[in-house]
């Protein structure tokens, strides 16, 4: 499937590679791929979000990032979900935080040693560049763009679709103005 990627999305792979092993991630996440997303400057992908998050709104979009991996990866509507059960999640968060650690719930275990071969890419990952291919596919590109991973990440739902869905990118939005239309 590699081979189908345009130079452009084969940048973001590699870019959320890099941030997995900078971030000491043993694995390749969908946080990372929009991260890598987020650092391209010159494609399709990077055209849009700069549009529907100019870069003074990217800082906010980090930290509720982060702050869903404090929760580890839990969405809003799980949180509120979870209330309604009466499990307050960010007490929880609180109590493992204060006898573990900051970050304790990331849900990364941090890599402590050498590794050889290259991180893996989590199943939410795969699936992402999955759903980028067909995508792709049902927009009868010939090639996948980082365009189309984009779109992935705002279709899948899950804690990154909520933040940047928070951010004004949703799949709505990003596929209006990919199509050149006006947003609004």
């Amino acid at each position: 499937m590699f081979e189908r990627f345009t130079k452009s999305a084969r940048a973001v792979v590699k870019g959320a590679v890099e941030h997995a092993e900078r971030g000491g991630a043993t694995a390749v996440t969908e946080e990372h791929l929009l991260l890598a997303l987020l650092d391209r400057e010159e494609s399709r992908a990077a055209g849009a979000l700069r549009t529907l998050c100019p870069s003074d709104r990217r800082p906010s979009l980090a930290a509720d990032l982060a702050d869903a991996r404090r929760r580890a990866g839990l969405s809003r509507a799980d949180a509120e979900a979870l209330a309604d059960l009466g499990i307050d999640v960010g007490a929880i968060v609180a109590r493992v935080e204060e006898t573990h650690g900051a970050g304790a719930l990331a849900g990364d275990r941090r890599d402590t040693g050498r590794r050889s071969g290259r991180r893996p890419f989590s199943r939410e990952a795969k699936n992402i560049l999955e759903k980028s291919l067909r995508m792709a596919l049902a927009r009868k590109d010939r090639e996948i763009g980082d365009e189309h991973i984009l779109l992935a990440l705002t279709s899948t739902g899950g804690v990154v679709a909520e933040v940047l869905a928070d951010h004004g990118v949703s799949y709505a939005s990003v596929d209006t103005t990919l199509s050149g239309a006006p947003t609004g």
